[in-house]
């Protein structure tokens, strides 16, 4: 099965389990409230576990020595969404704290609950390595300019503390038993990565759940959030495989940056926000994840014909 076909059964397993979130609300068994734990565990424990357990079983310790052209790629990336967002926003008019928003929206994609399954799915060696090498960057982008940006005026100051959590430790300690050849006990192994595997479906439900308790008439209007679908989920990802193999990378290490670079926006920015501009955020994660539901296929489809 080719890189298309594999990512398209993604995308309709994401569409199940996002039903079945809402299914939950709508038959009135959740609210947004009783949704809350799921996310916790996704963040705290299965996420984590996830990215530690697909690490430690699928990463060669030479392709991890070589992954410093990944960390320049997802640097650029950034850098570039940054500016792009900034155009893109003044094009439709979006300004004060909205334009702030929508930057980090554009900036920001769900590597984590989206990301992370289709890329191991795809590439189940060395793909789990890219994307943990990417969310370096983007977690330390996130916990610095997102913060930045997102929070009210005259706050928003930067605390290390926050570039350590539970997805980031897994990170650090999966890459350490890489380099130091460290085995985890067969017993200890399978149970973790069995928790892991519940990361995808629960966030996908809790995604479907948090649609169908967020009204999303208004954001369906603004035709900014359109854009980010187009600029970062369409565009850039196209762009950046081309240069990419303008400069060599492997076949593999291009198709993972350009799909995670083409991620619709990451779910955690409404938390990030206030609550007056909780519903602005939703509308673009809700916008954008339909989207990719669309956006990803074809892009991949495009990228496996160049």
């Amino acid at each position: 099965m080719n890189t298309f076909w594999i990512l398209l059964e993604q995308m309709e397993l994401f569409v199940i389990y996002i039903l079945a979130g809402v299914m939950l609300v709508k038959s009135g068994l959740f609210n947004r409230e009783s949704l809350q734990p799921i996310s916790k565990f996704v963040l705290r424990m299965g996420l984590p576990m996830l990215i530690f357990t697909n690490i430690i079983n699928g990463v060669e310790r030479n392709i991890l020595l070589h992954s410093g052209s990944v960390l320049m790629s997802a640097f650029l990336f950034y850098v570039a969404m940054f500016f792009i967002s900034m155009g893109v926003a003044r094009l439709f008019h979006v300004k004060g704290k909205q334009a702030q928003i929508y930057q980090t929206m554009s900036m920001f994609g769900n590597i984590g609950f989206m990301g992370i399954p289709i890329i191991t799915s795809i590439y189940p060696e060395n793909g789990i390595l890219y994307v943990s090498v990417f969310s370096i960057v983007d977690q330390l982008f996130l916990w610095t300019l997102g913060v930045k940006l997102t929070a009210p005026e005259g706050e928003g100051k930067f605390e290390p503390k926050k570039l350590v959590n539970p997805a980031s430790v897994g990170i650090v300690v999966a890459l350490f038993m890489i380099l130091t050849g460290l085995k985890l006990p067969v017993l200890l192994n399978t149970a973790l990565q069995k928790i892991g595997s519940t990361a995808t479906p629960l966030a996908m439900i809790y995604l479907g759940g948090i649609f169908a308790c967020v009204p999303m008439k208004n954001g369906l209007r603004r035709g900014e959030l359109y854009g980010i679908i187009f600029a970062k989920m369409l565009l850039v990802p196209v762009v950046m495989y081309m240069i990419m193999g303008f400069f060599g990378m492997a076949a593999d290490m291009r198709m993972t940056i350009s799909l995670i670079a083409g991620m619709p926006v990451m779910a955690s920015i409404a938390m990030m926000v206030t609550p007056s501009d909780s519903e602005y955020a939703m509308g673009g994660i809700f916008i954008t994840t339909i989207g990719s539901l669309v956006t990803l296929p074809f892009v991949c489809f495009i990228l496996q014909s160049i």
